[in-house]
């Protein structure tokens, strides 16, 4: 049983250790050292200094590459004979290619079939053997590790690996070089690679430098993690930030970052959003959204914890943007600034109804109007409405509908609204209404994907309700209505569980009932 004194002194050995490591890297051969760039207008915003720390600048446009340039360096010649192998759906397959290419290592990347082709083409151009296998980052993790045994390959996680953690922690020495004032350093969590070596490097040369991890929302892994007091599962991720969708934080990863981060924070995909096009805006830079976290996150804390006059850093871990989400990003980002809000409102079915709506309104620009006649005394319009910014002026408006006799519900923080609704308004079912049960899915996008799902979900059960858009994501996300009777339900849930697309009930969402139920 080791005393207290022997575990600090192993934790105190340990840390020194990444800590010479760090300096010692030798990840300049490949990477190179990237710009602090002061974030001008946003610092006036938050009456706070911003830096943004540009890992876009890598050859590969992401950090990853410092991590996986160290741990290949470091490797064994009969480590390399046979080439080394991981699996990848980004990031880490593209810094993994360009790295084994730089030392003459024969690299093989393992894709899942849903891997966008920009990525499939770069690892291929930095020299890369790519192999897919499967509609899933897991399928192509089980994959990689086959084919590692089998072909005696030398496997290379992305991040749960010592040397990739050291690499990564290279992003720290630079940033305190940079500017050794910094108060606060926001770093997005996926696996938790960057997280950990950045830590563990500041902290021992910046002690009163505080670290803040940000995860999104629907990946948090981190948290669960804290929570429970171990690396666990999380039962579904979110995709939108895919370079941190990540199930499971690492065990290396998890052990360093509960040592040496001092907090973590969620933000929402619209407050991802939001930080991409203060990206753009200032840089020019079009960062995905896992490059885009931690400024998301660091707009977040500054506004919740009214800071003034700090030294706030944001990494900008990544750029490999699919250039088709841009579309889904642009109709997102303003939420995210709080510049709008979605609401439903009831209102009177007669003539200059909508006039007098709009002049309750107090000239506010409305920005999206759907509305069909049904002939009711009443009508439910799903309205957007330009807002100036301010956190509260959204309640305030909630307040002046209200006082002036609407119904209002609101719908900006309603995922299956903004994702699903608001392109629907206009039609309810008669025919079907008392059987009509509502689920969202997801499943891996391919060419083919989709018709393989209606064959595999239409076939039994008649569908009432559909929608689907491609944000040229991995994953396709649907809405489906289905008419299910009583004594069928058993039947259907078996059959869903069977097919094994990811899927969750939304009979009762607000959204659906007020507008297509």
């Amino acid at each position: 049983m080791e005393t207290q004194s022997q575990v600090l002194l192993a934790q105190q050995t340990e840390q020194l250790d990444y800590l010479r490591r760090i300096l010692l890297a030798p990840v300049y051969d490949v990477a190179v050292e990237t710009e602090l760039t002061h974030l001008s207008k946003l610092s006036m915003r938050l009456n706070n200094q911003i830096y943004l720390k540009r890992e876009d600048q890598q050859p590969v446009h992401s950090f990853k590459l410092r991590g996986a340039y160290n741990k290949l360096s470091g490797l064994s010649e009969a480590e390399c004979i046979h080439g080394v192998i991981a699996a990848s759906a980004g990031n880490h397959a593209q810094g993994l290619a360009l790295a084994a290419n730089k030392l003459g290592i024969k690299a093989t990347i393992v894709m899942p079939k849903t891997t966008p082709e920009i990525k499939v083409d770069n690892v291929r151009r930095f020299g890369g053997e790519v192999r897919l296998v499967g509609d899933s980052f897991n399928e192509a993790q089980t994959a990689a590790i086959e084919y590692a045994k089998a072909e005696n390959k030398t496997l290379v996680h992305p991040f749960d690996d010592a040397d990739i953690i050291v690499g990564q922690g290279t992003v720290a020495k630079e940033l305190l070089q940079q500017l050794p004032s910094a108060d606060i350093v926001f770093i997005p969590v996926g696996g938790g690679g960057l997280l950990a070596g950045m830590a563990v490097y500041l902290k021992q040369l910046s002690p009163k430098t505080k670290i803040i991890g940000v995860e999104a929302e629907d990946a948090a892994c981190l948290q669960a993690a804290l929570a429970a007091g171990k690396p666990v599962d999380l039962d579904q991720v979110g995709l939108f930030a895919d370079g941190v969708a990540v199930k499971r934080i690492g065990k290396v990863t998890f052990g360093l970052i509960e040592r040496y981060c001092d907090e973590v924070i969620t933000v929402t995909t619209d407050e991802i959003c939001a930080s991409i096009k203060d990206i753009f805006e200032q840089t020019r830079v079009i960062a995905e959204p896992a490059g885009a976290l931690s400024l998301a996150g660091l707009q977040k804390y500054s506004n919740q914890n009214k800071l003034k006059d700090k030294s706030l850093v944001a990494i900008l871990s990544g750029a490999n943007m699919n250039f088709h989400t841009l579309r889904y990003i642009s109709e997102r980002c303003e939420l995210g600034e709080k510049k709008e809000a979605i609401l439903a409102v009831t209102i009177p079915e007669e003539k200059g109804s909508f006039k007098r709506f709009c002049q309750t309104l107090n000239k506010r620009v409305i920005t999206e109007f759907n509305y069909r006649y049904v002939g009711n005394p009443s009508a439910n319009v799903f309205v957007g409405i330009r807002l100036g910014g301010e956190i509260e002026e959204r309640q305030q408006l909630l307040n002046e509908l209200v006082s002036a006799n609407y119904k209002v519900i609101d719908f900006t923080d309603n995922e299956l609204a903004k994702l699903h609704v608001r392109y629907m308004v206009g039609g309810k079912s008669g025919a079907t209404a008392q059987n009509e049960r509502l689920f969202s899915f997801e499943f891996p996008e391919y060419p083919g994907a989709l018709e393989k799902f209606l064959d595999a979900m239409g076939e039994l059960f008649n569908i009432t309700l559909f929608h689907y858009r491609n944000h040229g994501a991995a994953y396709g996300q649907v809405l489906a209505g289905f008419d299910i009777k009583k004594d069928k339900e058993n039947e259907f849930f078996q059959h869903l569980n069977a097919l094994g697309y990811q899927f969750e009930e939304a009979t009762d969402n607000q959204a659906y009932q007020a507008f297509l139920n």
